[in-house]
């Protein structure tokens, strides 16, 4: 078990609570002895200052989208449960807060937030026996009161059908994952524009966002994979579903197949 999530377990079963929520983040922020501050960041989404025997944690009160707030809030709160001898201060940036982030502190934190936030038993329940699509990452966010990128990634760590990532910014592949064992070769686009026929090139290059109901989108196996040369595309139903952050000119490209 990694560090982020032992934490947040270990907090939960000191606060006496197994559904986060049950109770508003911000008292479990002040019960566990941190001040918690909303008001406008520059250059940051969110803040921890460690004093002598408490913190002070700030999160940019321009963010709108309650799902990524909450993430926020749960990332300081784990650097605060974590950290608390490593740094003085800390500033935290959607670069920070990017799941994909290789960092220690930062890794932990985010594992941390993640699990606080969808704790694997109830995210585990909650996907039980139910068909990957769309609207099940946004069923699983609105219940779990997180982003769409945030449930996509704990999906990809807990769900029942493997599902494959791919995060780009500003028109290149900055990083992809694929689950252990995945039966399929991924072509390695790092630091190269998504492949023209995806639908992450699409927002790229003409802007365009699918709507909710036509959001799963087929694709090529070749699209993002190795197509090997006995093999047919038309063979293989593959889909690509994207979350797209305009603001930030970034895309999570979610991936799966589908058998016949």
């Amino acid at each position: 078990m990694s560090k982020g999530k032992y934490a947040a377990q270990k907090l939960m079963s000191e606060c006496g609570f197994d559904d986060p929520t049950e109770l508003p983040l911000e008292l479990i922020v002040y019960g566990r002895g941190a001040t918690l501050i909303e008001k406008p960041l520059k250059n940051s989404e969110g803040r921890i200052v460690f004093g002598k025997s408490r913190a002070i944690i700030t999160v940019n009160s321009n963010i709108t989208y309650e799902g990524k707030r909450r993430f926020i809030i749960a990332h300081e709160l784990g650097h605060f449960e974590m950290h608390r001898n490593k740094v003085k201060i800390h500033n935290d940036t959607d670069a920070t807060l990017e799941y994909f982030n290789t960092g220690n502190l930062e890794t932990e934190a985010n594992e941390f937030a993640s699990e606080l936030l969808m704790p694997e038993h109830l995210f585990i329940s909650e996907c039980a026996g139910k068909k990957f699509s769309p609207d099940l990452i946004r069923s699983l966010a609105g219940k779990f009161q997180t982003s769409a990128t945030s449930t996509a990634y704990k999906y990809f760590e807990l769900g029942d059908h493997p599902i494959c990532l791919f995060y780009s910014h500003n028109n290149k592949v900055r990083y992809w994952k694929r689950p252990e064992g995945y039966p399929h070769f991924i072509i390695d686009r790092t630091k190269l524009p998504p492949p023209e026929d995806s639908v992450a090139a699409e927002f790229f290059n003409e802007k365009k966002i699918y709507r909710k109901d036509q959001s799963k989108q087929q694709i090529w196996k070749s699209t993002w994979f190795e197509l090997n040369n006995w093999e047919n595309d038309n063979d293989f139903k593959f889909y690509e579903y994207c979350i797209v952050t305009p603001k930030y000119d970034t895309v999570l490209s979610i991936v799966w197949e589908e058998l016949k």
